[in-house]
């Protein structure tokens, strides 16, 4: 009666089974031609309307517009922000489907010129506590839009800015949801400029740090205002000001954006979970039909090439 009882749950196994690995190799197909549509440039690059020059290393390379958000909602399943970019900075041995993939994307507000004389009174343990209360009112909507709930866990890089570049970074601690995966990591760096902000955001997991925190020199140091544009040349009573400062900048907008920025790790592994569900399900009724712990079937090996579940 066992034996019969096992046959036949191998058979419903090895049924669900193929259906789901014939669905998985369709979207890594899919997704691996989403991939193609990224072309890849390295060496000097012009971003918007001769508003700066990204002059890139052989570390890196940069990914056009349309290839960022082929990336960030074909291939790693974000939800649209809404926001034009200017492209993306990824190193040089990127690839869209390795868990330790990270990239920084580019953008540009034309807020007005941001004064920073502030800088050196700012309290950030202060601000930390009025963002986390921030996140957590935002975090509500996002339940509600269907979206996992989010938690700004603390500062993984304080605020630190350089008055004599003009230019400012912090990396925030992001958890999504309430499970114990691994957090995620919002690395932020901002140049400010006559008339607005060169915004670069990097999309990763917390495993990613060290690598974004050690490139963080290097990739403010690729990216300038051109002539014109720069913070030095702000006219002072014919170009807007800005009506937040650094401290602002730090904090405004941390949950309306967050959905953007939930990092590509989430996704993978939300997903592995999904892939594996069935497996766990027919392993606990065995288990409760015969007792015992019997062997769970290997999980899909996803480290690859990873078919990310859109959100």
């Amino acid at each position: 009666m066992i034996t019969r009882a096992l046959a036949a749950l191998l058979l419903l196994l090895s049924l669900c089974t193929l259906p789901a690995q014939n669905e998985k190799e369709a979207r890594l197909n899919e997704f691996r031609a989403l991939s193609q549509r990224l072309k890849y440039q390295q060496g000097k690059i012009s971003l918007g309307d001769n508003l700066a020059t990204l002059d890139l290393s052989d570390k890196y390379r940069y990914v056009d517009p349309a290839g960022t958000e082929t990336l960030l909602t074909g291939i790693w399943g974000n939800p649209p922000s809404g926001e034009k970019s200017l492209g993306m900075i990824v190193p040089a041995d990127f690839t869209p489907f390795s868990q330790q993939a990270w990239c920084v994307i580019i953008r540009y507000q034309n807020d007005g010129y941001v004064k920073d004389n502030d800088a050196e009174k700012i309290n950030y343990t202060k601000l930390l506590k009025q963002m986390q209360e921030s996140v957590r009112e935002g975090s509500k909507q996002r339940v509600k839009d269907g979206y996992p709930s989010i938690e700004l866990v603390g500062w993984a890089t304080p605020p630190r800015y350089d008055q004599q570049t003009h230019k400012f970074y912090w990396a925030k601690e992001l958890k999504f949801g309430d499970t114990p995966d691994e957090h995620t990591l919002n690395y932020n760096l901002r140049i400010l400029g006559r008339r607005g902000i060169l915004e670069l955001n990097a999309v990763s997991g917390m495993s990613q740090f060290s690598q974004i925190e050690k490139a963080t020199p290097d990739i403010l140091a690729m990216v300038n205002f051109n002539q014109g544009s720069r913070y030095a040349d702000y006219t002072p009573g014919a170009d807007k000001i800005a009506t937040y400062g650094l401290a602002a900048l730090v904090a405004g907008g941390i949950a309306a954006k967050a959905g953007f920025f939930k990092g590509l790790l989430i996704a993978i592994l939300a997903l592995k979970k999904f892939l594996i569900i069935g497996v766990i399900a027919v392993v606990a009724f065995l288990k409760k039909l015969f007792g015992g712990k019997p062997q769970a079937p290997s999980a899909p090996d996803t480290t690859e090439e990873p078919p990310v579940r859109p959100q």
